[in-house]
């Protein structure tokens, strides 16, 4: 009778073992703006391709071990590299016709941070983000006080103001000023293609940064929420890593990223709930998307926007790419 059950219970634990699902080693998740999406097959196709590009990128990286940070900078890079989207090469034009760039990025380890905003000569806005984490006691610089830092650093490339310029965001800017001198208000754009990513790499960290061209005709001089943390960008080893894309304003008043986390560690909320709720609150409006890995893996990709393009994957074969919904 004993050798019976004790057979029963190897059986027993035998069977719920294979039903567990594999243990996540690691993860990834990007996004390249909420909004709506490229109206061209053409349009679909790059973004596409440049999000696998990115995704492969982040994949060879955590597969051989390397940190969340690295893998999420790097992987940033090729989106901000990109003309296809409002990050880098593709930025938005504000209303004087020029381009201000932000960007920030965090530790999920100590809550780290560094950030940057209104830079207008670096050509990797998250490269000097991270600089402002690991080398100096500050977490956002801005403006002026940015670009004389990035001085400091040979490895930070610099280019004209104008190269960050495309006919795609000259156009829009065109029209977003010509709709509001025929409504004599400012419009917020449906077109937004702030970048992001949040990666857990194989030693458990989590990671998240967010860089972007902020609005279509911003007033000189706005920042929104990317490269301000717990807006816009959060990771913390206990609970999650963030990247949210957007309307700004909406995500700075609704201290959004930190939200999320907030809402897991004193609720007890699961990610996608969280998310979730943040994004349908019945009173404060929260206009677009978030991307978030809790510290087990899980990935969420949320919007209320017409789109957002995203991608995702995690060491059990995860792997997707969506542009057009």
């Amino acid at each position: 009778m004993r050798i019976l059950l004790t057979t029963l219970l190897i059986v027993c634990a035998i069977s719920a073992s294979a039903q567990e699902p594999p243990s996540i080693k690691y993860a990834l998740v990007i996004h390249g703006g909420a909004g709506k999406a490229p109206s061209t097959p053409e349009g679909i196709a790059a973004r596409e391709r440049i999000l696998k590009q990115a995704l492969d990128k982040g994949h060879a990286l955590l597969k051989s071990g390397k940190p969340s940070l690295d893998v999420v900078e790097a992987v940033i890079l090729i989106l901000e590299d990109s003309e296809h989207f409002n990050a880098g090469k593709g930025a938005v034009l504000n209303a004087v016709g020029k381009h201000e760039l932000d960007a920030s990025i965090m530790d999920g380890r100590n809550r780290s941070a560094g950030a940057v905003g209104g830079v207008r000569t670096v050509k990797h806005p998250i490269s000097l983000a991270r600089l402002v984490m690991t080398d100096t006691r500050h977490v956002l610089l801005a403006t002026d006080g940015a670009e004389k830092f990035a001085d400091r650093y040979p490895q930070i490339e610099r280019v004209p103001n104008e190269y960050f310029s495309t006919n795609r965001q000259r156009n829009n800017l065109e029209r977003a000023q010509e709709r509001e001198q025929k409504d004599s208000k400012p419009t917020d754009s449906s077109q937004m293609g702030t970048v992001g990513c949040v990666a857990l790499d194989t030693q458990g960290n989590l990671a998240a940064g967010t860089s972007t061209g902020g609005l279509t005709n911003k007033q000189y001089g706005r920042i929104g929420d990317s490269p301000i943390v717990c807006a816009g960008t959060f990771a913390d080893n206990e609970t999650c890593g963030v990247s949210c894309t957007g309307v700004g304003e909406d995500y700075i008043r609704n201290a959004v990223a930190y939200d999320v986390s907030a809402r897991m560690q004193y609720k007890g909320d699961s990610l996608e709930k969280a998310v979730h709720d943040i994004l349908n609150h019945p009173r404060h409006q929260v206009r677009g998307g978030i991307i978030a890995i809790d510290r087990r893996g899980n990935i969420t990709m949320q919007f209320n926007t017409a789109g957002m393009s995203r991608a995702a994957l995690d060491s059990t074969g995860k792997f997707e790419i969506h542009v057009k919904d």
